[in-house]
């Protein structure tokens, strides 16, 4: 181990800082995703919806733990990764993170069941990439961020419903 370095000997990159960085990331999107969410505006609750449909307060209980999966699983793929294969993660988590925000602000914003099953297809096309990005560099990453992905295909699926019952 060296003193100092803040890495030990066989350690690669950016240590804490790509935790942080992932943390500082996650969270942005998240707040700025969130601003547009509003649940109980008078249009989301005239959507007809299906009755698999999980009530309003299991999206935060599902999505707190997701959003820490994500930082811990990127800042972990970050620290593992060099050169131009931790730039192209950096720009692939900060795609992903801008398509899972905008999702908010196509459905909800927009009040717009249609732009947000656009916006969720696309989200779940950069979290295929994603996935397989961090699997490739840290298996456990890429474990790590399977649930997000799963919820995430879910989620297109409730959209889309969503969508085909309100026309």
């Amino acid at each position: 181990m060296r003193l100092g370095s803040g890495h030990d000997a066989g350690e690669r990159g950016p240590g804490w800082k790509g935790y942080a960085a992932s943390a500082t990331a996650v969270v942005a999107g998240a707040v700025i995703g969130g601003w547009a969410v509003d649940p109980g505006s008078r249009w989301y609750r005239s959507l007809r919806k299906p009755p698999w449909q999980p009530p309003p307060w299991a999206f935060g209980a599902v999505w707190t733990p997701l959003y820490g999966s994500i930082a811990w699983a990127a800042g972990r793929a970050l620290h593992r990764a060099e050169g131009p294969e931790r730039r192209g993660l950096a720009v692939a988590l900060g795609v992903n993170l801008a398509l899972n925000a905008a999702w908010s602000w196509l459905f909800f914003a927009r009040r717009s069941p249609r732009a947000g099953l656009a916006g969720t297809l696309l989200l779940d096309a950069s979290n295929v990439r994603l996935l397989r990005q961090m699997h490739r560099i840290d298996p456990a990453a890429g474990l790590a961020l399977t649930p997000y992905v799963a919820w995430c295909a879910f989620a297109t699926a409730l959209n889309a419903d969503i969508a085909r019952r309100n026309r």
